[in-house]
């Protein structure tokens, strides 16, 4: 094997994260199932390091490790095929062994290779004993099943660590998001505030009425860029950080009024309809009427950005079996295989990328939040010529 295989060799066997730690109880089960199979005292899972071979599974061997240079196990790794040896005393190769001329006095040795998806040789499933024997042609295909299931077991200990290192890497991420916004709560929305607030007073100063069409233009925008920081911060609240809700007796006509009215300045540059059918019978629910006017206008507003002009979107209200808010739309629909991401923050489908739609992918999730806080539900269902959103509430 040249130098540069035996270091992608040692690489793989380390990704495995199994040496030098506790024993996976499977494999130890394992290597007793093999010794009880072949009648024999002892029986290992070998994964062979660099200067040594390291029992990842063992029954009837005192130690955890060996010399390389002693190991039956490491003869696999060149030839990756089955090694039978009936009787090391007789083998000139292996009788002058210090495992065969002293403990455990190792006559008989069978091993098959485990050898991992990726082509690594990391050592052999072995059967040993202190009397010659031999392998029939059927126990040959059971050791080397035994190999695979070891090698299956550890590709499942390597996939907890990897599931560890990511939950952890999540974790830190997540972090790096909160440092984030809280950055541009502190440093983007506090100045843009006292932007506004020193417009407004220029606004209402008499002797710059003349500036008056200079001063409007940059207080809309200002309103505007409001707008996108509280919509960003709406969208990237920290994870079990509770949504505070201010309940109060509400016709639910009115939110979808409200909600819809928000809407009108995005819908009508774009030649989309937005129609709110007529009531027909009073809904009082107990609500914070702000945050779910918020979400029906995430949901409207989303509606209308994926509606090609002359396109109509339908608000209404159904009652029955529990108070819903339905938003239809004529637009472009949602892809089949994006329907169950929709609701993650920034998500953004292929549609809204190639078109370059208006948004960062937080409106669905806004809308998913303030729901959920009230005890109701947002589902989506879509068929390919327009989606309806629906928003039931307890």
């Amino acid at each position: 094997m040249s130098g540069v295989d035996e270091e992608a060799r040692l690489a793989a066997l380390h990704s495995y994260g199994v040496l030098d730690g506790p024993r996976p109880p499977e494999l130890d089960d394992l290597t007793r199932l093999a010794a009880s199979i072949f009648d024999t005292p002892m029986s290992a899972v070998s994964l062979v390091d660099r200067e040594r071979q390291w029992f990842a599974g063992k029954t009837g061997l005192a130690d955890d490790e060996s010399p390389r240079d002693l190991s039956f196990c490491a003869e696999t790794i060149p030839t990756r095929a089955q090694l039978v040896v009936p009787d090391a005393r007789a083998d000139a190769h292996f009788s002058s062994y210090a495992n065969v001329t002293g403990e455990p006095h190792i006559r008989f040795y069978a091993g098959s290779p485990l050898i991992d998806g990726d082509g690594h040789v990391l050592g052999a499933m072995c059967v040993i004993d202190d009397r010659p024997g031999d392998l029939g042609d059927r126990q040959r295909e059971a050791l080397q099943t035994l190999s695979r299931q070891a090698t299956g077991h550890l590709s499942l200990v390597r996939s907890r660590l990897q599931m560890a290192e990511l939950g952890q890497e999540l974790a830190r991420a997540t972090q790096r998001e909160e440092d984030l916004i809280a950055t541009i709560s502190h440093e983007l929305r506090t100045p843009v505030t006292a932007i506004q607030g020193y417009l407004e007073l220029l606004a209402d100063d008499e002797r710059l009425a003349e500036h008056s069409r200079l001063v409007e233009p940059i207080y809309r925008n200002g309103q505007r860029l409001v707008g996108m920081v509280e919509h960003l911060l709406s969208g990237t609240r920290p994870a079990g950080a509770p949504l505070l809700l201010h309940r109060s007796a509400v016709e639910l006509h009115l939110v979808l009024t409200a909600a819809v009215q928000g809407c009108r300045a995005v819908a009508e540059p774009r030649g989309v309809e937005v129609v709110v059918e007529p009531p027909t019978q009073a809904s009082v629910v107990s609500v914070d009427a702000a945050r779910l006017t918020q979400a029906v206008q995430q949901l409207v507003r989303n509606a209308v950005l994926f509606t090609p002009p002359g396109g109509t979107v339908t608000v209404r209200v159904l009652y029955a079996p529990v108070p819903t808010i339905e938003v239809a739309d004529t637009g472009v629909g949602i892809a089949a295989d994006e329907l169950p991401y929709v609701f993650q923050r920034f998500f953004r489908g292929r549609h809204a990328r190639r078109e370059a739609v208006p948004g960062v992918g937080l409106g669905l999730h806004i809308a998913q939040e303030a729901v959920a806080a009230h005890g109701g539900r947002v589902t989506l269902s879509s068929t390919g010529a327009g989606t309806t959103a629906r928003i039931t509430l307890p």
